[in-house]
């Protein structure tokens, strides 16, 4: 159950989140990660974890269904949590970040 004054992200699998051609994705990680043997995820927006607990994600509608990515998930999840508490209503971690997305064998960019 959702506090009241506060609303709750999702976890959701990397499969599942591949399916979801709705969700705006965000990877938190630095710059440098994204080119690294994890790689990323195709289409997904690079904005650092610092930015992102800074300023949310200012030129995305608060209504926006977001699915944040890290490497293991923890960044996500601190992100997740700041964006839930700035107004995002739909917000998703992936659990296990690209580790689990790599092995299960997704696509990466």
């Amino acid at each position: 159950m959702m506090g009241l004054f506060s609303k709750q992200y999702q976890d959701i699998t990397p499969v599942a989140a591949s399916t979801r051609d709705d969700l705006f994705r965000v990877d938190v990680r630095e710059p440098h990660e994204l080119v690294s043997e994890l790689g990323a995820v195709a289409g997904a927006r690079n904005v650092p974890l610092g930015s992102v607990l800074k300023t949310g994600l200012p030129d995305v509608p608060k209504d926006t269904p977001l699915l944040v990515i890290c490497r293991s998930g923890g960044r996500s999840g601190r992100a997740a949590a700041a964006l839930t508490q700035m107004g995002y209503g739909e917000v998703y971690n992936m659990a296990g970040g690209m580790i689990a997305w790599k092995d299960a064998r997704l696509p990466r960019a």
